[in-house]
């Protein structure tokens, strides 16, 4: 993403009020819950189900900007074989196994898309799976339907085709958007923070959206930081939308049309029952992500799992040692055989010999 170049070059280093501390987080629930617990203030890039999932359960979020739209680089697709587009998919897909990776950006499309073709989703066989098992399982022909993002889709694509694309969806109201969102009270408290930290990101973006040598030379910088091959990277944003300021303020966007898409995107969830309570673990690509945490002390670069419960210890487990006794007359021809590797006893803390009587 762009924000990435501005960060090398040190632009955000005059964003007045506080210091800037980036951390990677895997996640956008890790964002929101550490924005919950005051250890980070801004969250760059945060996936829209997570921060839909905080503030619908009482988190006090706002949104900042929209860092990127993304319509053609997360998307569902169908075999090929199957020959089923939009003009029979009410019919076709029912009975199918469709592999989504439930709780994310790619599972609202999918609900999205069951629903503006009308498809009930209990005549469906729906597998969670991340993005590369679902393309690998698409590729043995496990599932006949396959929604992820990325370099994933791009493989399923290979053998399958869409039933919407991203032209299609964003006709019909489906965004496909990350934001930059930060809690209300930071908002009220920092606002010449709040007001110059995404200024910085419409400056890099709109030196990628001019095109020419100035986009070109963006590149390298960006995939250097974001620890990418420069092919790869120039692939993956040429399917990303980086909107300007204008464009944002418009209905389309932060004008209504986001607000009324996260209210929708709500509302099918309830209905259809599939909010599950790990929404947004999965965002379209595992990539860095940065916060600024200017009062308190930064997190883990790798978020996923610093939050889950611990596990208690394994129990010690039980000794038992083979009871050396004095054969009585009748087994006195017999002989005590120690085994060649003793062994060792965690509750006592001693090496216990082990072996047997002969026949």
């Amino acid at each position: 993403m762009p924000y990435r170049w501005a960060k090398v070059q040190g632009l955000y280093e005059d964003t007045p009020g506080i210091p800037l501390n980036w951390v990677s987080f895997d996640t956008g629930v890790a964002m929101s819950a550490a924005m919950a617990s005051g250890d980070i203030d801004i969250a760059v890039s945060q996936c829209v189900p997570p921060f839909v999932v905080a503030t619908s359960a009482g988190q006090d979020l706002q949104i900042i900007d929209v860092a990127v739209s993304y319509p053609d680089n997360d998307n569902c697709a169908v075999q090929q074989a199957l020959e089923i587009d939009q003009t029979n998919a009410t019919t076709a897909l029912p009975g199918l196994a469709v592999a989504v990776p439930l709780g994310s950006a790619a599972h609202c499309g999918f609900l999205r898309q069951m629903d503006h073709f009308g498809v009930d989703l209990a005549r469906l066989e729906i597998v969670d799976m991340a993005p590369p098992d679902g393309a690998a399982a698409f590729a043995g022909g496990a599932v006949d339907m396959f929604c992820g993002w990325r370099g994933s889709l791009r493989r399923v694509l290979e053998s399958g085709n869409v039933l919407l694309t991203g032209a299609e969806k964003k006709a019909l109201g489906m965004l496909v958007f990350d934001v930059t969102s930060a809690p209300a009270a930071f908002v009220a408290e920092n606002p010449e923070t709040v007001a110059s930290f995404p200024a910085v990101a419409a400056q890099a973006n709109d030196r990628w959206n001019s095109g020419g040598n100035g986009a070109a030379e963006m590149i390298p910088v960006i995939a250097q930081d974001g620890c990418m091959d420069e092919a790869a990277t120039a692939e993956t944003m040429a399917r990303f939308i980086f909107p300007g300021v204008s464009d944002q303020m418009s209905a389309k966007w932060l004008g209504g049309g986001a607000q009324a898409f996260m209210l929708g995107m709500a509302a099918v969830s309830v209905a259809t029952g599939s909010n599950p309570d790990r929404a947004g673990q999965r965002c379209r690509y595992g990539q860095h992500r940065a916060v600024v945490d200017g009062r308190r002390r930064g997190i883990a670069h790798r978020a996923r799992g610093a939050f889950r419960r611990p596990r208690p210890p394994p129990a010690a487990p039980r000794c038992s040692r083979p009871r050396r006794t004095t054969p009585s007359p009748a087994t006195a021809a017999r002989k005590w055989l120690p085994s060649t590797a003793p062994r060792w006893c965690p509750k006592g803390r001693a090496w216990m010999s082990a072996g047997a009587w002969s026949a």
